[in-house]
């Protein structure tokens, strides 16, 4: 019953929230002009995604390979809902993409730092006071932004939630809930992934610009690429709008229940995005592609996911993989999860070519066959003919 119970509540802390990094070779393979005999070779996409739901654990995935901003191949596997329920997922669905949002939320926070509203060595305690008058942040007055960016602040993650449970609480209850726990290093010290870094930039965002993390994203990020189908919710009920997959998590007697309505306390800045793989492919390739920052602050964030010789400062934990499709040109991942769902969006060092992958799951986002799953669909697609 306790390991039920704890599997339960994992969910949400564990793995809702993470940031996963495959290691970038050269991108050759994406160096064409997106036609004709110069363009990039790719996998079936269908067959892939046919493969990967045939999985037990997944119950529908879909993706999508852009070049140059356009669609080039597309597909959905499994069903809307659990027990081949539902009919296809639409290949064009709204999805979580997790932690993918935290680049988006990191973005916004560079460009107040480009527009000199922000510094990157500015201390939490001069950008947020309350966490000192309330006592919610160990060191806040060591802690930079650019600490919080790159999760070297120390500050621990927050807690394990119950997945179940849909009662709200403000990004900064949530923060306080990380206030009694260990800290995990000084300040600069080391790698150490935090979701309450995210948290509290999404305050910091909030304090500077006095509108919510949402209508900055709005106005910053999907109004400039079109993204008219990504949306933050921070309010109860918060779910996905259209058709769109279900996914599904254990509960403590290990029986599969539908987690489509999720609490709004635990996305916010950190993961809450909702976004499509058009969308997302876009933001992904812009923010590459040095669009939406000067390069030298585009590496601030992606510093640990670009190729090295693009990201000299990188202060990132080395990647846990070795790249996929090396020697045939090389991607880089980022990656999203939480109870339900796992989102994974692959991209060329030079922005020309994205793969974006959505999956609902039937089965804990903590399983550890999930992401080899995962990435051998993405190999298929990206390298054919390994």
């Amino acid at each position: 019953m306790k390991r039920a119970k704890a599997a339960g509540l994992a969910g949400v802390a564990c793995a809702m929230l993470t940031l996963g990094t495959t290691a970038p070779a050269t991108a050759t393979a994406a160096t064409g002009t997106g036609t004709g005999t110069d363009r990039p070779k790719f996998g079936e996409v269908q067959k892939a995604l046919t493969e990967l739901a045939a999985s037990s654990k997944i119950v529908g995935a879909i993706g999508a390979v852009y070049v140059d901003g356009k669609r080039v191949a597309h597909g959905t596997g499994g069903t809307r809902l659990l027990d081949d329920k539902g009919g296809k997922i639409p290949p064009s669905a709204r999805y979580r993409i997790g932690s993918q949002t935290k680049l988006m939320t990191g973005t916004v926070i560079l460009q107040l730092v480009k527009e000199k509203k922000l510094a990157l060595d500015d201390k939490l305690s001069d950008l947020l006071p309350i966490v000192v008058e309330q006592d919610l942040v160990k060191l806040a007055d060591q802690i930079t932004l650019q600490q919080l960016l790159q999760h070297t602040s120390g500050i621990p993650n927050l807690p394990a939630a119950d997945v179940f449970d849909m009662t709200y609480h403000t990004p900064l209850e949530m923060v306080k809930r990380t206030s009694d726990l260990k800290r995990t290093g000084e300040p600069g010290a080391q790698f150490n992934y935090s979701n309450t870094n995210y948290f509290l930039l999404g305050l910091i965002i909030e304090r500077y610009t006095k509108h919510t993390v949402s209508a900055e994203f709005e106005r910053r990020l999907f109004d400039k690429l079109d993204m008219d189908r990504t949306y933050l919710p921070t309010q109860p009920p918060g779910g996905i709008k259209g058709p769109h997959g279900h996914g599904y998590y254990p509960d403590k007697d290990g029986r599969l229940r539908d987690v489509d309505r999720q609490s709004m306390s635990h996305g916010y800045a950190a993961a809450g995005v909702i976004s499509t793989t058009e969308d997302l492919s876009a933001f992904h390739r812009a923010l590459v592609k040095n669009e939406l920052l000067p390069k030298e602050l585009t590496e601030v964030l992606l510093g640990r996911l670009l190729p090295k010789e693009q990201s000299a400062r990188s202060t990132a934990r080395p990647a846990a993989k070795g790249p996929i499709c090396d020697g045939q040109g090389g991607y880089f991942s980022v990656t999203g999860g939480g109870p339900g769902g796992k989102s994974i969006t692959y991209n060329t060092a030079d922005g020309r070519v994205q793969f974006a992958l959505s999956t609902t799951l039937g089965a804990s986002n903590l399983d550890p066959d999930l992401d080899p799953l995962m990435e051998k669909a993405a190999e298929a697609v990206l390298c054919p003919s390994k």
